[in-house]
């Protein structure tokens, strides 16, 4: 099995900062695609960012330019620099791993429990 662990929520004023990090652990393989989704109240969940093991990137509309995902694939960790936060932002963020555990399957995704981000003044 694979675990995700996520860390890195929290609260903040408009125009701030937060790094989201998500780690997999467990019987891994190899990880493809990592990517960032959020889901705001009363609203169906949605991409944010995603990173493809050839460290390619696209991003939500809303996000582009204010964040950035990254990996560091030693660590099987993939993160989430948020700058210029605004109130629209608020919302519980999920990572989602696609992992290969084993050479002979194929990849399976895998989310994390989530991570409150709430911004606010």
């Amino acid at each position: 099995q694979v675990q995700l662990v996520e860390s890195g929520g929290g609260l903040v004023q408009p125009g701030g900062s937060l790094r989201l990090s998500c780690a997999a652990s467990g019987r891994i393989f190899s990880i493809n695609v990592m990517g960032w989704y959020r889901q705001a109240p009363g609203k169906q969940r949605e991409l944010v960012a995603r990173i493809t093991s050839g460290d390619s990137t696209n991003y939500a509309d809303s996000v582009n330019g204010r964040f950035t995902i990254s990996r560091d694939n030693a660590k099987n960790t993939v993160y989430l620099q948020m700058n210029s936060l605004k109130l629209e932002d608020t919302a519980v963020y999920y990572c989602n791993v696609a992992v290969r555990q084993l050479p002979t399957r194929p990849y399976d995704v895998y989310w994390g429990q989530g991570t409150q981000v709430t911004v606010s003044s």
